[in-house]
C-alpha cells in the first residue's frame, strides 16, 4: 500500500488543543528504549551520518563527528560534538510532539508516547536551524525547502500518523494529498 492510499485510512479531525502538553508527556528525551546501551539521539545520529567517529570509551555510542547529506536542505553538514557545535545538526520529529498531543497522541498512554517519541520511523537527523524553523507545524504550514525530499517526508508523517493512530486536520490532509499525489 502506497503513502497516498494510507492517508486515506487517516481520520480527518479539528486540532485538539494544547493544553496539557509538555515534552515530558512523551518520557525522557532521548531515551534508550532499544535497550543497546545508546541513547535515541546517537543512534539516529550513527544512523543518518557517514565517515561517523565515535567518543572513545563509549562503545561506539556516542557520535563525535561525522557527515549529514541534510535531506530537509539538500546540503552536506559536517557534525561536530561540542558545546557550540551540536546544535547543528538536530534529531527531527518528522512528526512534531506537539502536533502529535493536538492530533491524537493526548489518547495514548505513557509507554506509547514514549515509543512515538524514539521511534527512527518519526526521527531523523536534519540542519539545526531548518528543524528549529519547522518548530511544530504540520504538512499544511511547513513543507522541507528541498522539493526532493517532499515525497518521502510526507510519506513518512503519513506512515507515523497511521502507525499510532492520529489524525490530520483538513488543510494537513489536503496538502499531503497534493504533495502524495505528484511522488512516483
Amino acid at each position: 500500500m502506497n503513502a497516498l492510499e494510507h492517508l486515506k485510512s487517516v481520520p480527518v479531525k479539528g486540532r485538539a488543543p494544547k493544553t496539557g502538553y509538555t515534552r515530558d508527556e512523551f518520557g525522557p528525551a532521548w531515551a534508550d528504549v532499544d535497550r543497546n546501551g545508546c541513547d535515541t539521539r546517537n543512534d539516529i545520529l550513527a544512523r543518518d551520518l557517514t565517515d561517523e567517529s565515535f567518543k572513545p570509551g563509549t562503545n561506539n555510542c556516542v557520535v563525535a563527528s561525522g557527515t549529514l547529506a541534510d535531506r530537509y536542505t539538500g546540503t552536506t553538514i559536517h557534525f561536530v560534538r561540542g558545546q557550540d557545535t551540536s546544535s547543528g545538526v538536530q534529531i527531527d520529529h518528522i512528526v512534531a510532539l506537539s502536533d502529535a498531543w493536538q492530533k491524537g497522541a493526548q489518547q495514548l498512554n505513557a509507554d506509547q508516547r514514549k515509543e512515538l517519541a524514539n521511534d527512527p520511523l518519526n526521527l531523523m537527523a536534519a540542519d539545526g536551524p531548518t528543524n528549529g524553523a519547522k518548530g511544530d507545524k504540520d504538512a499544511a504550514t511547513w513543507l522541507p525547502p528541498n522539493k526532493a525530499f517532499r515525497c518521502e517526508y510526507v510519506a513518512r508523517q503519513t506512515a507515523v500518523k497511521t502507525k499510532y493512530r492520529l489524525w490530520v486536520t483538513q488543510a494537513e490532509h489536503d496538502a499531503m494529498v497534493g504533495i502524495l499525489e505528484g511522488c512516483k
